[in-house]
């Protein structure tokens, strides 16, 4: 089948169609990919943002349909539609049981087993998971099963950036209805943590981008105000009246957003960084502001959601149309393109390209 391979850092990525993959092993499935979304962290493997072993099948958000499951899974059969999640849960551990599965003491190590082979040698995929490819293994609690009147098209991008985005704004950061909320950042991530705001019922939202295009379509998610970097002072004096915002949420994974983030809010406010920042970079805080300033400073992985709770959520609100899935895509590609979408990405393209495997 065809593949595309990482290889090395800051290298493009190897198509190649003679990728062969493993016996599926107990509980495990397979799962044929229909459509994968091409993020951000798949970028950020290729520069070395996010630490992965090499070489490697990149992607990591995606839906397929259930091909062949293994012994002892019970939950799935083949010929269901399926979201892939790269980070399971155990269901068992105590993360999982006090209620916080997006922190699975197990995740890593159920991921870690490689399911492709190359001429005739192992070869993982990334997270665990490796999108970019016609068909994948991955344990059963990988899987969310969704209803088979969904296009698989719209649902591939809650895998990742959508579950991201809107479930910072509503799960980590709690955004409160009536409230003001600063968003840093507004590629896919971005533009889901506003439309999270925007469920959430906030009534300012201000999206933060160098990008005249992002900031442009951050409108039509549903931003409120947009602005520059160098015009926040000024956007955040008309909204708030200088006291600082509500909530901000950091999309990006810089420690200079990072830094303005948390100043952007106000005191006893609540700032969540969404971005994957690099491992040797740091953001400096001094004791006295935190004491002083009595802010809320926390991460969020994977939207702190409950993917199996969440994602159906996700649908049902798209069902609804409360949250736009569809206008998210700026181009369905190839396999073959995905290269091409990595550049345009990189370009600040708006929005995200998605990989049809139907095409």
């Amino acid at each position: 089948m065809k593949a595309a391979i990482l290889r090395a850092l800051n290298q493009e990525l190897e198509i190649r169609d003679d990728v062969e993959l493993a016996d599926v092993g107990p509980g495990e499935v397979r799962v044929k990919v229909v459509s994968s979304g091409v993020c951000h962290s798949d970028v950020s493997a290729q520069n070395g943002t996010i630490p992965t072993g090499l070489p490697c099948v990149l992607g990591h958000e995606g839906a397929g349909v259930i091909e062949e499951v293994g012994p002892g899974v019970d939950e799935v059969a083949p010929g269901d539609p399926v979201i892939i999640s790269f980070t399971p849960a155990c269901r068992r551990c105590r993360a999982c049981l006090r209620g916080q599965s997006y922190l699975c003491e197990m995740a890593m190590s159920m991921m870690t087993t490689p399911h492709f082979r190359l001429g005739g040698q192992p070869l993982p995929g990334f997270t665990g998971c490796g999108t970019f490819a016609e068909e994948l293994i991955v344990p059963e609690a990988a899987v969310v099963k969704v209803d088979p009147d969904i296009p698989l098209n719209v649902v591939s991008l809650i895998g990742c950036g959508v579950t991201t985005g809107v479930g910072a704004a509503i799960n980590t950061a709690g955004i409160r209805p009536g409230s003001s909320v600063a968003v840093f950042g507004c590629g896919g991530v971005g533009i889901s943590a506003i439309q999270g705001a925007r469920i959430a019922g906030a009534a300012e939202i201000l999206a933060v981008d160098l990008l005249d295009s992002k900031l442009e379509m951050a409108r039509r998610f549903g931003a409120t105000h947009t602005c520059t970097p160098d015009a926040l002072p000024q956007l955040s004096q008309e909204i708030t009246g200088g006291e600082g915002f509500d909530y901000a949420l950091e999309c990006i994974g810089n420690p200079t957003t990072i830094r303005a983030t948390y100043d952007a809010v106000r005191r006893g406010g609540t700032a969540v960084i969404v971005g994957v920042g690099r491992l040797d970079q740091k953001v400096e805080f001094s004791a006295f502001e935190l004491f002083y300033a009595d802010k809320t400073l926390r991460g969020s992985m994977y939207g702190s959601a409950n993917v199996r709770t969440f994602m159906p959520q996700l649908l049902r609100l798209w069902k609804q149309g409360k949250l736009d899935l569809e206008g998210m895509v700026s181009r369905r590609i190839k396999l073959d393109e995905v290269n091409d979408a990595f550049r345009a990405m990189l370009e600040g393209e708006v929005i995200r390209s998605v990989i049809d495997f139907a095409a």
